[in-house]
């Protein structure tokens, strides 16, 4: 399983024949008080934020709806869903990762069941 340091990156969503890679900013949550805090209180996201290891999240006192994706241990997409806010997500079995976005992005960046995606560390 990855491991990342919390801060910032890329989040590249592999493309396919038809499609080319596509480049997200990324926010990377992986210490217990990042995951915890996520993206609540915030009313919009630049990007995305990855919180890992995460297998299931919540929408409590979030301000707007969001697209979560769930990957495994090879960062392929798990499943993808909508939120609204004060919502509680099921947990996957053997998801490893959570993707958080604003509600509709997802599905512009090709993110999908399926999708393998990479995550690029800032330095």
């Amino acid at each position: 399983m990855a491991r990342w340091p919390d801060g910032r990156g890329k989040l590249v969503v592999h493309g396919d024949g038809s499609r080319a890679a596509v480049a997200v900013p990324l926010e990377i949550a992986t210490s217990y008080r990042a995951r915890t805090k996520g993206l609540l209180g915030r009313d919009s996201v630049d990007g995305a934020i990855l919180l890992s290891p995460a297998g299931g999240i919540h929408t409590f006192r979030m301000r707007i709806p969001i697209d979560v994706a769930y990957l495994d241990r090879h960062l392929t997409v798990m499943a993808v869903r909508t939120m609204k806010p004060g919502r509680l997500g099921l947990p996957r079995f053997r998801s490893r990762h959570v993707l958080e976005s604003e509600a509709g992005v997802m599905a512009g960046w090709g993110l999908e069941v399926g999708v393998r995606v990479a995550v690029e560390v800032e330095s």
